[in-house]
């Protein structure tokens, strides 16, 4: 008879999150299932790598599970960890908490930025077709006048038939949005420099440069990550290059974008914009862009929130246990690529 395979092997594992996303991201079911997969350390999760409890745990763990909150892994933290080989993170961005001084140890990483990037990518899209329609300038209307306008006199501008939607940046969510948008009757550009002719092909976009992205998109939404390089990309002149009632959409960081220039071609009505990330974050209560009717401003709400968190702890789980199998990670994080991520 055919012997039966051994079971994969279970890596001791340990959480290092702040406690308050642990008890947001790690339901009981989440725990459950990790704990089917690995050996894993009792909680609490660790905030704090300097305790002698979190020594003792740190002694033989082979995987560190991660999230917000979670202390940087410097080279003092991975002498206290002789056996780490393997971070899985359950939120975005890596680059708070792995240290050069983990890419030097060669400890794989994964990140669950992927599951994150879909919500976010979600709203981009309903913002896109809910501008198209102007929907909150006409119910705010509506709700001032209890009166319906008149729908066969509404300018050729609303709707969504054959509009232009410019996506800065393919990054996993410009990715995302460019994937969702797909079935809607929409002309879709993408600009990133990284991207081929043929790879925008294979996206179904077309490619333009930066400031073709501007003048003829009837919404540009932002999805390139804050490095130096992407500082005020955004800048007074594109801002001032856009179609008149253009949508501006910034899921991505506020400081990609001129802000002064934003508010000023706001408060003169030249175009809207949707924006959930501001610099800094939230704005300041006097600043202008809070006065501008043509602007909707959003509490960084567009990323995984409420039930969309156990999507992020599903992915580690499915990430630990490949790992633990030998199979690697589907959602590897690369030190070649982090300048390139957010």
């Amino acid at each position: 008879m055919p012997s039966t395979p051994p079971a994969p092997r279970r890596p001791r594992a340990a959480l290092a999150m702040g406690a308050e996303a642990a008890a947001a991201v790690l339901s009981p079911d989440a725990l459950a299932a990790l704990a089917e997969v690995c050996d894993l350390a009792p909680l609490p999760a660790i905030d704090d790598f300097t305790t002698e409890e979190a020594r003792a745990v740190l002694a033989d763990t082979e995987v560190l599970i991660t999230g917000w909150g979670c202390p940087p892994v410097h080279a003092g933290v991975l002498a206290a960890a002789p056996a780490l080989r393997a971070v899985v993170h359950t939120a975005g961005s890596v680059r708070g908490h792995v240290t050069d001084a983990c890419w030097d140890r060669g400890i794989e990483v994964s990140s669950a930025a992927a599951a994150n990037a879909l919500p976010v990518a979600e709203y981009t899209v309903a913002m896109i077709l809910l501008s198209g329609k102007r929907v909150i300038e006409r119910a705010g209307e509506y709700r001032a006048t209890r009166t319906r306008d008149n729908w066969l006199a509404m300018p050729p501008g609303v709707g969504n038939y054959r509009r232009t939607v410019g996506i800065l940046s393919a990054s996993l969510i410009g990715r995302r949005v460019i994937e969702l948008l797909r079935p809607y009757d929409l002309q879709v550009l993408l600009h990133d420099p990284y991207v081929t002719d043929e790879e925008a092909a294979g996206l179904g976009v077309r490619p333009v440069s930066l400031a073709g992205l501007f003048v003829e998109s009837d919404v540009v939404s932002v999805h390139t990550p804050l490095l130096p390089a992407t500082t005020g990309l955004v800048s007074r002149g594109l801002l001032a290059s856009m179609r008149p009632d253009a949508v501006l959409i910034n899921t991505s960081r506020g400081a990609v974008v001129d802000q002064d220039a934003l508010a000023g071609v706001l408060r003169a009505g030249r175009i809207r914009a949707v924006l959930d990330v501001t610099d800094p974050d939230p704005l300041p209560a006097g600043h202008p862009l809070w006065d501008c009717d043509n602007a909707l401003i959003t509490p960084h709400l567009a990323g995984s929130q409420g039930n969309e968190l156990r999507r992020l702890a599903d992915l580690a789980v499915g990430e630990v246990a490949r790992w633990a199998a030998g199979d690697g990670f589907i959602h590897p994080v690369r030190r070649e690529r982090l300048a390139f991520l957010a």
